[in-house]
């Protein structure tokens, strides 16, 4: 399951309380993008309407060795595969206060391109600060004990 890419930014402005896998339609210039690693993620989101899922505003530039591509909209709202079940439990968490939809990460599966979506709140700033300084406390610790042994 090698990844592609991480919504870094994601994951520090928001708590991720569940993680779902879900497949994703893409052309096939822009599959050979992303398993170049050619995606961006960062101020996307997932918004489910009409019973389907779509990816919001995802970055995929066209692949550098397609040629003429007319009209291509590297920005372009993209289907998620989900299922009926799922889609049906997320619209009804993404209705309660303060919940969304977010991509975390983009990895392959086989021969699959995957995505995954977290159901997240967002953190406030003291939760933040809080992150940061466990992620230091963390390194720290690691440091002292590398140097013992």
């Amino acid at each position: 399951m090698p990844q592609i890419t991480k919504n870094k930014k994601a994951l520090h402005n928001f708590e991720v309380l569940e993680k779902f896998e879900a497949g994703i339609v893409l052309s096939g210039q822009e599959v050979k993008s992303v398993k170049q690693g050619h995606i961006n993620l960062d101020g996307s989101y997932v918004r489910i309407k009409n019973d389907e899922a779509w990816l919001v505003s995802a970055q995929i530039p066209k692949y550098n060795r397609a040629g003429a591509l007319p009209e291509y909209d590297p920005r372009q709202t993209r289907k998620l595969l989900l299922r009926r079940q799922e889609i049906r439990y997320l619209t009804g968490k993404t209705q309660e206060k303060g919940l969304t939809l977010i991509p975390v990460s983009v990895y392959t599966k086989r021969t699959k391109i995957k995505v995954e979506i977290g159901l997240a709140r967002g953190k406030k700033k003291h939760d933040k600060r809080n992150t940061i300084k466990k992620r230091e406390d963390d390194r720290r610790i690691a440091r002292a004990m590398k140097s013992i042994r």
